[in-house]
């Protein structure tokens, strides 16, 4: 496939990466360079993914997979192309489609690093370069372009209307886009004027046999299991969607893509693998037998997870000691460990039971910090490691719910995990420039700031050291990693509360001398609002 294309798709360089084959180095672009320059930074983070013969990426994420499979079904010209070569093929596209976690640094981890440092994210810097790209290739050299803008975070566009209209693009879609890109598609052909917003409601998500099925390799291997969510919490717009279990065919299908391209590694997706043919919320053995049993016959390096939840975890192993026998499967030959997200987001089991009494289940609320404890010493001693994270300044939060957050915090010490803190920050503040004024921490968020780093930067190097990196190919790049987290390490020895607090006041400080005046915002902020509104 070479040549031009009616429809391209990309994202910019921190996306559009394998990470050096590790996914969970890619969350490094989250946040600005430190202690070492940004061109190493990114170098160690975001590497240039790898060409196929026909010139195209190799690997590309897997949710622009998707959308490029939707369009050639659909009979479409389309291709997924490397960043740096956007300019040539925009130059005589019909459209430009880009998805993207985190367009503008507004959700976690970013948002914290943002706050914490005073500067600006990699993974921001990089999208708004590449957005300029797109919107001058448009402007002087093919002002037809269309440009769509989708993705988990297609949301933010609304937030800063300013640079929807600075980038030219002509349609934002929110939600599940793989139907929505097709008719797109089909009013760019026919000369019809686009919406300016489209939202996909849940009603509207593709059914299973209206999910395209990828025709390129993605990174590292990722594919998706299920969608929706049967929880129900009710702060969770996955809980909307329709509950989706991809068939076993379907999900081979797409591991022989990627186990053709050359992938031995890679990660089941879903908001909680453990429910993959669940029965509501109890985990069931069969069905996560087979999915596992399956994806090892392709992926024989490993086998991760994107997400777990930990009452789950717990279910699982207590009902039918699943963890041990999905461990036991998976954790040999090349592989010694298995790593996944996963939220704590509170110690607290009076506020547990206020924002998320689901959360616990088929456990009572009241016993989430017993859960969180249990489903870590099930992980740890099967070799299993939660990136877990925790929000400070949630709605209605008291000082003893904080304290209640360090007393978990002390009982997670022995357990060997990640655990990052995330600023709750209302979407109607990032209306304004200055969102970072709104964040007010207490005395105890900076307790617990402290806490969870000198956790998870002890339990980094042990990770690095016991688990990751291995072999001489990766010698320079442990190396780097381990410079830093030595660093980082020394650095947090001498941390204390009333220094992070200080810190952040002049990360405040700094980030409100750098920024220019608040931009004029046109009317489109209200145009986009009203269709939310409607739609």
């Amino acid at each position: 496939m070479t040549g031009k294309f009616d429809f391209i798709i990309s994202v910019d360089r921190t996306l559009m990466t394998t990470h050096h084959d590790r996914e969970f180095v890619g969350f490094m672009t989250t946040g600005p360079a430190v202690l070492l320059p940004e061109r190493l930074w990114m170098w160690l983070s975001a590497p240039k993914v790898r060409k196929g013969p026909d010139g195209l990426p190799k690997f590309a994420p897997y949710g622009l997979r998707k959308i490029e499979a939707a369009l050639l079904d659909a009979g479409y010209s389309a291709a997924i192309v490397d960043p740096d070569d956007v300019p040539r093929y925009a130059a005589e596209a019909k459209a430009f489609m880009i998805g993207h976690h985190d367009y503008f640094a507004f959700n976690p981890p970013s948002s914290e690093w943002w706050l914490v440092t005073g500067r600006e994210p990699v993974n921001r810097k990089s999208l708004l370069k590449f957005m300029s790209t797109v919107a001058e290739v448009k402007r002087s050299r093919n002002p037809g372009l269309k440009i769509i803008a989708g993705g988990p975070a297609a949301w933010q566009w609304l937030y800063v209307p300013h640079y929807v209209e600075q980038f030219a693009v002509d349609t934002i879609v929110d939600g599940e886009a793989e139907k929505a890109v097709v008719q797109l598609a089909k009013a760019i052909v026919g000369g019809s004027e686009l919406p300016r917003y489209l939202s996909v409601a849940p009603r509207d998500s593709p059914k299973l046999d209206e999910i395209s099925k990828i025709k390129g390799a993605s990174v590292n291997g990722l594919i998706e299991i299920m969608r929706g969510c049967p929880r129900g919490c009710k702060f969770c717009n996955v809980t909307l969607r329709p509950l989706r279990y991809i068939p076993l065919e379907d999900i081979e299908e797409e591991l022989k893509v990627n186990r053709a391209a050359g992938i031995r590694a890679g990660i089941l997706h879903s908001e909680d693998v453990l429910l993959y043919g669940a029965d509501g919320i109890h985990p069931r053995p069969e069905p996560l037998l087979k999915l596992h049993e399956l994806a090892k016959r392709y992926y024989d390096k490993s086998v991760t997870w994107s997400h777990a939840s930990l009452a789950a975890v717990v279910a699982a192993e207590r009902e039918h000691g699943l963890i041990r026998k999905l461990s036991e499967l998976l954790l040999r030959d090349e592989q010694s460990f298995l790593g996944f997200q996963t939220g704590i987001e509170t110690g607290s089991p009076r506020l547990a039971h206020v924002i998320m009494p689901a959360k616990a289940s088929p456990y009572p609320a009241d016993k989430w910090p017993d859960v969180v404890e249990e489903a870590f010493s099930i992980l740890h001693d099967n070799h299993m490691v939660p990136a877990a994270t925790i929000i400070l300044g949630l709605p209605g939060e008291l000082p003893e719910d904080l304290t209640k957050t360090l007393e978990l915090m002390d009982r997670l010490k022995d357990y060997r995990s990640m655990i990052v803190p995330m600023f709750f920050v209302p979407m109607g503040v990032l209306r304004r420039e200055d969102w970072f004024r709104s964040v007010s921490l207490s005395r105890e968020h900076a307790e617990l700031m402290v806490a969870t780093m000198r956790h998870s930067v002890r339990w980094a190097k042990d990770i690095v050291n016991k688990f990751y990196l291995k072999g001489v190919a990766a010698t320079p790049m442990r190396s780097l990693i381990i410079y830093f987290l030595n660093r980082a390490a020394k650095f947090s020895e001498g941390l204390t509360p009333e220094k992070v607090l200080d810190y952040i006041e002049e990360a405040k400080e700094r980030m409100s001398s750098e920024r220019s005046e608040e931009p004029v915002l046109s009317p489109l902020r209200k145009r986009l609002e009203a269709a939310l509104a409607s739609s």
